[in-house]
C-alpha cells in the first residue's frame, strides 16, 4: 500500500533539515504502528520518500510524502493517527491512496510556489505604495533580463530560467514560482537577493508543490 500525505512545517521546526525530517516521519510511523516497507539492503532503510527537500528556515503548508506500507490501513482515520505522533510544527493536512506502480514522487515534483513577506525592519521608510512601486519596478526590470548569473556553491549558473512567476502582491508580500526539478531548482533567497532585498530580513513559506500530469 502506497500513502500519501499532506502536511504543513511550521514553528520551530522549519530549522529541522530533510534528513531530520525524515527520521521525524520514521519515528512518528512507529509511535501510530504503521506497517512501514523496508528496503531490501544490508542495512533495511523505511520506505519513507518526501516530495522536495525545503531549506532551512522556510515554512510550508504543502510538504508532501510517501509512506510505503506493508498491508492496508485505514486512510480516513490516518491523520489523526499520524498527527497524534507529531511534534508541534508538523500538522497533517491529508492522507491518500496512490498507485503503488506510479513513478517516485521525488522524480514528478516540477516547480514550486513561494509567498515571501518582508519583515517590516527591512521596510524602506516612506510611503508604502512607493516601496511597491519601486518592488514592482525591479521585479519588471529582473524579468526583462535575458540571463541573471549567479554563484552557488562554487559554480556559476542562470537564475532567470528558474523563475517561472514572479508578482509584488504588496508592499511587503511576493509571490514566485520556481522551477523544481532535478539540477534546476530555483531558491527564493536567490531571487530576493537579485531583487536587492535582504534574505534574512523576509520570512519565506512554500504555498504550493506543482507535479507533472
Amino acid at each position: 500500500m502506497r500513502v500519501r500525505i499532506t502536511f504543513s512545517k511550521t514553528g520551530a521546526l522549519r530549522y529541522i533539515g530533510h534528513l531530520d525530517l525524515h527520521a521525524l516521519w520514521e519515528r512518528a510511523a512507529r509511535r501510530a504502528e504503521l506497517p512501514l516497507a523496508y528496503t531490501k539492503a544490508y542495512h533495511p532503510q523505511p520506505k519513507i520518500y518526501l516530495a522536495s527537500a525545503l531549506p532551512l528556515g522556510f515554512s510550508s503548508c504543502c510538504e508532501v510524502v510517501d509512506l510505503r506500507l506493508t498491508q492496508d490501513v485505514d486512510v480516513v482515520n490516518l491523520p489523526v493517527l499520524i498527527q497524534a505522533a507529531m511534534p508541534s510544527g508538523i500538522g497533517i493536512l491529508n492522507a491518500e491512496i496512490v498507485d503503488e506502480q506510479g513513478p517516485p514522487l521525488q522524480t514528478q515534483v516540477i516547480a514550486a510556489d513561494y509567498e515571501v513577506t518582508i519583515t517590516r525592519t527591512s521596510l524602506a521608510s516612506g510611503p508604502a505604495d512607493l516601496f511597491k512601486a519601486s518592488l514592482m519596478l525591479r521585479s519588471k526590470e529582473l524579468l526583462a533580463q535575458s540571463t541573471l548569473p549567479r554563484e552557488r556553491r562554487g559554480k556559476v549558473y542562470d537564475l532567470r530560467p528558474l523563475i517561472e512567476q514572479l508578482a509584488i502582491i504588496s508592499e511587503n508580500k511576493i509571490f514566485m514560482r520556481l522551477t523544481a526539478r532535478e539540477a534546476a531548482t530555483g531558491r527564493p533567497e536567490e531571487v530576493l537577493d537579485a531583487l536587492g532585498i535582504a534574505p534574512e530580513n523576509t520570512e519565506i513559506e512554500r504555498v504550493n508543490l506543482i507535479f507533472q500530469g
